[in-house]
């Protein structure tokens, strides 16, 4: 095969993969067009570093160019770049910007607004998404607009297949504060649900539709054990009591007072006993770095997995105010980025393609 044919083979087959990975769940790097073009204008105004800034052994040998005048060639050198930073961290422990610790809470309801006539609007809000059998259902409502009838709203529990209700109640509207307020049994079978409100606005029913979904119960958590320094990890044991046997994953946001330092992972096999999972925050993601005061474990998520294919995946979650604890000296951990050969060849593999160009 001619040369030029072979590159031209090699580039698209880089962007595919890189375009693949730019899209995949481990990339939590964004990656725009408009990105590129404010980081090419800083890049255009800033000095080139001198020779031994910011080396790591991961990104070793991968020296910064001028942005090339193709845009592929340009593209290709970004993708690499943005990966090798990617895969200095493990999965299991990466670092967590405020951005993110906002989206990773995974247990948020957000309220849905119904536009009326006339500038109306009808506002449905639950205090999560995800309910434990047997919780009550707080709903709260609010009616805005002209020609709103009655002092209450009524409201049920559907199953989203079969648009049978299975629980219902009335909200009252609060003299105080206007809103209407109730409460629903979720003492039903696990799996998703349509909340149905329903409203009389200019002598016209009106229906407000939410989502949510009822998970059973799968056990309690019981704290931390003592924290530990193991191959330049911060190792966390969390304490849960599962219902029932299986395998479970555990994520958590870690902080320092009020910022944010990593997102961390974890899964193993449970028996009906209390058992301990750990999540370990890795050294790049701590060393070098000045904390103050206690660390936070916060967002605490476990999931039972499914134990064949078709099964659904169940959610708990961990107390509201999360744990405090002392870590232990931090000293020995160092920023050294977490091996993975295969990863750190397809990095080069990138560069080099984009060296074609």
């Amino acid at each position: 095969m001619p040369q030029k044919a072979l590159v031209v083979v090699l580039a698209a087959t880089a962007i595919v993969a890189g375009t693949g990975y730019l899209l995949s769940e481990d990339n939590r790097f964004g990656f725009s067009w408009e990105t590129l073009a404010q980081e090419d204008g800083r890049q255009q105004k800033t000095a080139t570093p001198g020779p031994g800034q910011g080396a790591s052994q991961t990104t070793a040998g991968l020296q910064q160019k001028p942005p090339s005048d193709n845009p592929v060639g340009f593209m290709l050198a970004k993708v690499a770049d943005q990966y090798a930073q990617s895969v200095r961290y493990p999965p299991w422990s990466v670092p967590l910007t405020e951005a993110q610790a906002e989206g990773y809470q995974g247990n948020r309801y957000e309220p849905v607004t119904l536009p009326l006539e006339n500038g109306g609007q009808f506002t449905v809000t639950l205090d999560k998404f995800r309910f434990t059998r047997g919780e009550d259902l707080l709903v709260v409502a609010s009616l805005q607009g002209p020609q709103i009838m009655g002092y209450s709203l009524q409201a049920s529990l559907e199953r989203p297949e079969s648009r049978d209700s299975v629980r219902s109640a009335t909200l009252e509207q609060e003299a105080q504060t206007g809103y209407y307020q109730g409460s629903l049994s979720t003492d039903e079978e696990p799996g998703e649900y349509r909340l149905i409100v329903e409203a009389t606005v200019d002598g016209k029913p009106v229906r407000h539709a939410s989502s949510l979904t009822i998970e059973p119960y799968l056990g309690d958590f019981e704290g931390l054990d003592d924290t530990y320094l193991s191959n330049n990890n911060l190792v966390i044991p969390v304490t849960f009591s599962p219902q029932a046997s299986g395998f479970y994953a555990l994520s958590a946001q870690l902080y320092n007072g009020q910022q944010p330092v990593a997102q961390l992972q974890a899964e193993k096999r449970l028996d009906r006993t209390s058992d301990t999972i750990s999540l370990k925050a890795h050294g790049t993601v701590l060393a070098n770095q000045s904390f103050n005061g206690k660390f936070q474990l916060r967002n605490l998520q476990i999931r039972q997995l499914p134990a064949k294919p078709g099964d659904r995946t169940h959610y708990a979650f961990g107390p509201d105010d999360g744990y405090s604890f002392e870590p232990p000296d931090l000293d020995d951990l160092n920023d050294t980025p977490a091996v993975n050969p295969e990863s750190e060849q397809r990095a080069a593999l990138l560069k080099q393609l984009a060296d074609k160009f």
